[in-house]
């Protein structure tokens, strides 16, 4: 028998004396470096309708993440805009639930916490009333003197979608659309519009307003680790990707199975109802991530290609293909 280390192949002999060959798979160590925290730049991060549910089970348990995390400047500052009187202090102290709730690895830190608490700041607004928006003005020049708040500002709607062309118009009657003193951007959370028609009308309000490259339309589900995996685990394992079609797979369930009930968002729920803020927006993009062929590239447009492909593949459904029922908890004991 014979080594040849350099091409790692054995060579021997068989039983019956003649030549063979076998080769052998030598595992090369390659070293593995972290990749940098992108740079960002520091900023104001406005929520409109920061008083809701999704702000202090989401959105500021994010935020605090990744400032713990490096991925924030420790300078970045939110200002929360709702419906609620509340002073700052009270603001903070409803957020901070929402963020130990969140924690997977512990408590939170009470040093980090009570640094990042004293950036969070919160006004009461009307946000229909167009006097909100002058009103944010003053105050985000007034946080940019007296605390030193960045001139870039991030818009967060995290609102009904009725309510979102009152904000983009209010943020142009203000000037805080305009990239005068630092940039400007603008966040849609889904649902988008209540349909497609009214999608459209919103498109053409922001587009008005806001130039493209300013604006974010985003469904937060998509954040979820698992639902991130979901690529990973088709594309990435060796062992699932090659079996992973129609061949060998029966059918796919997805479940939505949620251990809350509708809480605070009584009023959004009666304006989007269920069916729209999970149906036409969580599970169609999991369906899609199920489904979709591989990107040729996994960056957003590519993936968003592939994701097309699934729902123009689809058949329109009818109320037929369902069943109806009343909002409640999915997973509430019996």
């Amino acid at each position: 028998m014979h080594l040849c280390k350099k091409c790692s192949v054995i060579l021997y002999k068989n039983k019956e004396n003649r030549p063979a060959m076998s080769t052998r798979i030598q595992a090369t160590a390659i070293p593995f470096t972290q990749p940098l925290t992108p740079e960002v730049d520091s900023c104001v991060v406005v929520i409109f309708g920061a008083s809701g549910d999704l702000t202090q089970r989401k959105l500021v348990p994010a935020l605090y993440d990744l400032v713990c995390d490096g991925s924030l400047p420790r300078d970045v500052m939110v200002l929360g805009i709702g419906q609620d009187q509340m002073t700052d202090k009270e603001f903070r102290d409803q957020m901070r639930p929402g963020v130990s709730d969140a924690q997977k690895t512990g408590e939170v830190v009470q040093e980090e916490w009570t640094a990042f608490a004293s950036r969070l700041f919160y006004a009461m607004g009307e946000l229909k009333d167009p006097a909100t928006y002058q009103d944010l003005a003053v105050r985000l020049e007034r946080m940019k003197g007296r605390h030193g708040a960045s001139a870039n500002h991030l818009f967060y709607c995290a609102t009904p979608p009725s309510l979102a062309p009152f904000i983009v118009g209010g943020l142009d009657n203000a000037g805080l659309a305009a990239e005068r003193q630092g940039w400007s951007r603008l966040i849609i959370e889904k649902p988008f519009g209540r349909d497609c028609d009214s999608a459209h009308v919103l498109n053409k309000t922001i587009s008005t307003v806001f130039r493209e490259h300013q604006v974010f339309r985003i469904d937060h589900y998509l954040g979820k680790e698992t639902v991130q995996n979901i690529l990973v685990f088709r594309f990435g394992n060796a062992l699932f990707e090659p079996v992973c079609n129609r061949n060998y797979i029966d059918y796919v369930e997805i479940t939505a199975a949620e251990t809350s009930g509708i809480g605070h968002r009584a009023g959004y729920y009666e304006e989007a109802g269920a069916v729209r803020d999970m149906v036409a927006n969580h599970l169609l993009q999991l369906l899609a991530l199920t489904a979709m062929e591989p990107p040729l590239a996994f960056e957003a447009n590519a993936v968003r290609d592939e994701k097309v492909r699934v729902w123009r593949a689809m058949h329109p459904m009818t109320p037929e293909d369902g069943r109806h029922g009343q909002y409640e908890d999915s997973m509430a004991p019996e």
